[in-house]
């Protein structure tokens, strides 16, 4: 299995390379899966009915949403854990600390190590169009599969090497 992506050339419209054609990546074949998909497929592998699933699904998304605006860190199996983060600006006192110096609410996903070494392992290939639909070239990666990970200094999914920032 790889990921598909496809570049495209695309005049700039703005920014540094405006007024000229550049290969833009994208993500060529993404889909968003319904729920209804997702509880058939878990339910036919589970062995469960697809009510039961539904349930079980239902009841453990609402226990996610409680327990991560409760403050905790919750466990999504075989994906990581998510919980709940703000972006604010600091102050020198306590008498400076108001809501108001809260700019956004977050959600943080943190991917377990499985799911960023299979990440890390899957080929990318790549389709170049040229500007008017014609497919140019195809390209299957040989990099090293590094993947970005911020929560944790910025440590990829690959033994620990180091992620580029650039």
């Amino acid at each position: 299995m790889a990921l598909k992506v496809k570049a495209q050339e695309k005049m700039q419209k703005i920014g540094k390379y405006e007024g000229t054609y550049r290969y833009i990546m994208m993500p060529e074949i993404y889909t968003s899966l319904s729920q209804e998909k997702v509880i058939k497929e878990a339910a036919m592998r589970s062995g469960v009915s697809k009510g039961i699933m539904q349930a079980c699904w239902d009841a453990a998304g609402e226990v996610i949403k409680a327990w991560a605006t409760e403050g905790h860190s919750v466990a999504l199996p075989g994906l990581g854990t998510m919980r709940f983060g703000l972006r604010a600006k600091s102050v020198a006192t306590a008498e400076e600390v108001k809501t108001g110096l809260i700019s956004t609410r977050r959600i943080i996903f943190t991917p377990a190590v499985d799911l960023k070494d299979e990440l890390a392992n899957t080929a990318i290939q790549i389709t170049c169009y040229d500007r008017n639909g014609k497919e140019v070239k195809r390209v299957t990666s040989t990099d090293p599969g590094t993947v970005e990970d911020p929560e944790n200094g910025n440590q990829g999914g690959n033994g620990g090497n180091p992620i580029s920032t650039d």
